[in-house]
C-alpha cells in the first residue's frame, strides 16, 4: 500500500467526530498507528508509511533523502535547528523526497504547521474550520471515521471542465482542499494560512544558468540517476512502465545495475498507433529485465467503472482506468512493490513547440544566440529560417497572454466562464521570459498526473523526472539549450548518447493513443450518449444537451478533438455518480 495517514486537529470535526480511542479502534484494521506530534493533533499513519520523529521538532511522514541519495530515516541524521522553520528550510534546501512535515510551534502553543514536498509525492488533502478538522492522504479515511460525508462541489466541477489542465486547491468534494506541493499550511486558532515555500521560479531567479550544454547535460544525467537509484534502493522490486519514448527509456536505463529487481510493462492497442514493443524491448534488454506487453481491449473497457473510494477529484477516464487496471495486474504478476514511470518527462525536459526559446535566447544572450536558436527552430519544425525568425519576432513583440483559456465545448451557455483558480506557480515574477513561462505553466499542469493514476494509492508511483533535484537541474538550463542541434529535448539526448540505443535517441515523437481513443468512442458511442444526456452534469445545467445531441448525430473523424472531450465529460459524470 502507498502512503496513508490521517491527522485529526482537536477538537475534531463536527458532533459526529470520534474520540481518540474510538478513532484508534476504527483504524486498527487498516494497521494505522497512533502518533501525537503535539497536544493539538493526533496523527495516524499506516505501517507502510515511514514516520521520523524529531524530538521537539515534530515529525516527518514519508521518505526523505539527502542530495546524494542517502535515505534519512533517523532523527540523528538531521542537524539540530534553532526553530521549526529552520528545520523546514534545511529539508527544502538540502533534502528531497516524498514527505509531509508536521510541526507545532514552541512559541505559539496553538499553531500547527504542515509542509508538503515540492514534487507532490506525499498526498495531502485537508478540511479545516475554526482550527479543527483533518489533514489526510485521502478522503476515504475521514469518511470511514465519520469526520466527513461526501458532497459534490458543483462549482468546482464546472471549473474542472472549463479548465481541465489546471491543478487547483479545490477538489471535486465540498470543503475538501489539497495542499499544493512545496506549500506550507499554518493553522492557528481559527485561521489557516498558506505560504509557497518552493517554486520553479526560485530556481530560475536565484541560480545561475549552466555555462554550456555539456555542463547542463551532465547535471541532468547525474540528477536523474541519483533519484532513480535512491528510489530503487527503497522499493527493491519495481514495475517500470515503458512507453518506448525517450523519457521512460531514460528512467529505465537509470535502473540498470540498481539494487532493485525490475520488470517492464508496455501497452499495445488493437488499432495501429501505440505499439511500442520495438523500442521498449531494446531498453528492457539493456537493463536485463523481462518485458510484459499487454493488449488493451475495446469492448472490455467501460465508461461506468467503479471509482476508487479515495479519489477526491475526477481525473480518471476510460483510457486511464484501463491503463491502471493493466498496470496493477502486471505489478501483482511480477511481485513488484512500486511503479516507476517517465511521466512528466516532456515537460521537465522542456519540450516546447513555439518560438519562445529564440526570444529567450535574444533577451538572455543577444542577437548571435537568437540567430542560432532560430536556425535550430527552423530545423526542428522543418520550416524556413525566415518563417522561424518571423514567428520569433512576433512572439517578441506580443504582450504575454493569460496562462490558460477556458474550454467551453459542450458547456451550457448559461454557465458563464469563470476566472480560473490559478496555481501559485502561474503567478509570474517581473520580466519572466516567454519560454520560462511556457515550461513552468506546463510543469504546474503535470501535477494532475497522479490524480489520473489511482494505482498510486495501491502501491507507490515513483516519478523520478518530476523529483525536486531533477526539476532544479533542468530549470537551470535555458529553454534555447533544449533545442540545440534542431532536436527537442536536446540536452537529455546528449546526456544519454552513450547508453541509449540510437533508434530511441533519434525519435522525435512516440506512439499515440489517438486511434485507440477514437475506436473506444465508436464502439461505445450509443452508451456514452445515453450516459451523458441522462446524467448528473446535464441535470445540474453544466453541460449543454443540445450541443451534445448535435455532436452524437454526426459521424466524427477518427481524430476529431470532440472525441476526447466526450470521454472527459464521461469521466467526470462517472465520478459524480459514485459520490453518493
Amino acid at each position: 500500500m502507498a502512503y496513508r495517514y490521517l491527522a485529526l486537529l482537536h477538537p475534531a470535526t463536527g458532533a459526529q467526530a470520534p474520540s481518540i480511542d474510538e478513532a484508534t479502534h476504527r483504524l486498527h484494521p487498516l494497521r494505522m498507528q497512533c502518533h501525537r506530534p503535539t497536544t493539538g493533533c493526533t496523527l495516524y499513519a499506516s505501517a507502510d508509511t515511514p514516520v521520523i520523529v524529531l524530538p521537539g521538532q515534530g515529525l516527518v511522514l514519508g521518505h526523505v533523502f539527502s542530495r546524494s541519495g542517502t535515505p534519512l530515516t533517523h532523527a540523528r541524521q538531521f542537524p539540530p535547528c534553532p526553530t521549526p522553520g529552520d528545520l523546514r528550510r534545511h529539508i527544502l534546501d538540502n533534502c528531497w523526497g516524498a514527505y509531509l512535515i508536521v510541526q507545532a510551534d514552541p512559541t505559539h502553543a496553538d499553531r500547527l504547521t504542515f509542509q508538503r514536498d515540492p514534487e507532490g509525492g506525499m498526498p495531502c488533502l485537508h478540511r479545516i474550520a475554526d482550527g479543527s478538522g483533518f489533514v489526510a492522504s485521502d478522503v476515504e479515511l475521514p469518511v470511514r471515521l465519520g469526520c466527513y460525508r461526501r458532497s459534490i462541489d458543483w462549482d468546482a466541477i464546472g471549473h474542472r471542465l472549463l479548465y481541465p489542465d489546471i491543478k487547483t486547491a479545490r477538489t471535486g468534494l465540498a470543503g475538501i482542499r489539497e495542499l499544493f506541493p512545496g506549500t506550507r499550511m499554518d493553522v492557528q486558532g481559527g485561521r489557516t494560512t498558506l505560504h509557497a515555500q518552493w517554486s520553479p521560479w526560485d530556481v530560475i531567479n536565484r541560480q545561475d544558468p549552466y555555462a554550456s550544454a555539456r555542463e547542463a547535460a551532465d547535471a541532468v544525467r547525474a540528477a536523474v540517476g541519483m533519484v532513480t537509484r535512491a528510489w530503487a534502493g527503497v522499493d527493491r522490486s519495481i514495475l517500470l512502465e515503458l512507453s518506448g519514448g525517450l523519457d521512460s527509456s531514460v528512467v529505465g536505463i537509470s535502473l540498470k545495475d540498481s539494487a532493485a529487481a525490475v520488470a517492464c510493462c508496455t501497452l499495445v492497442t488493437p488499432v495501429p498507433g501505440a505499439d511500442e514493443r520495438r523500442y521498449a524491448s531494446q531498453v528492457a534488454a539493456l537493463i536485463g529485465a523481462p518485458l510484459d506487453a499487454q493488449v488493451m481491449g475495446l469492448e472490455s473497457v467501460a465508461h461506468d467503472f467503479d471509482v476508487a473510494p479515495w479519489t477526491a477529484t475526477p481525473r480518471v477516464g476510460m483510457l486511464q482506468h484501463a491503463t491502471d487496471a493493466i498496470m496493477e495486474q502486471a505489478r501483482h504478476r511480477h511481485g513488484a512493490t512500486s511503479f516507476f514511470s517517465g511521466g512528466g518527462g516532456d515537460t521537465v525536459f522542456c519540450y516546447l513547440t513555439s518560438a519562445a526559446p529564440a526570444v529567450d535566447a535574444f533577451r538572455q544572450r543577444g542577437a548571435a544566440q537568437a540567430i542560432r536558436a532560430i536556425r535550430d527552430l527552423a530545423g526542428l519544425h522543418q520550416c524556413t529560417v525566415w518563417k522561424a525568425g518571423r514567428l520569433a519576432l512576433r512572439r517578441q513583440l506580443r504582450a504575454p497572454g493569460p496562462p490558460c483559456r477556458p474550454t467551453d465545448e459542450f458547456i451550457a451557455p448559461a454557465r458563464a466562464p469563470c476566472a480560473p483558480d490559478l496555481h501559485p506557480w502561474l503567478e509570474l515574477p517581473g520580466r519572466a521570459l516567454p519560454g520560462e513561462r511556457e515550461r513552468i505553466f506546463a510543469l504546474a499542469a503535470t501535477q494532475i498526473y497522479r490524480e489520473s493514476a489511482p494505482r498510486a494509492m495501491r502501491a507507490h508511483l515513483r516519478l523520478p523526472l518530476l523529483s525536486q533535484p531533477v526539476m532544479e537541474a533542468t530549470l537551470r538550463a535555458p529553454s534555447w539549450m533544449w533545442i540545440a542541434g534542431a532536436q527537442n529535448r536536446s540536452l537529455v539526448r546528449q546526456a544519454y548518447a552513450d547508453v541509449l540505443p540510437q533508434a530511441i535517441l533519434a525519435r522525435r515523437s512516440k506512439g499515440s493513443f489517438t486511434g485507440y481513443i477514437g475506436a473506444l468512442h465508436a464502439r461505445h458511442r450509443p452508451r456514452l450518449r445515453e450516459f451523458l444526456l441522462d446524467g448528473m452534469l446535464h441535470a445540474q445545467g453544466i453541460v449543454d444537451g443540445a450541443s451534445l445531441e448535435r455532436c452524437f448525430e454526426r459521424e466524427p473523424s477518427p481524430r476529431d478533438r470532440s472525441i476526447g472531450r466526450i470521454l472527459e465529460l464521461c469521466a467526470v459524470e462517472n465520478w459524480a455518480r459514485h459520490q453518493s
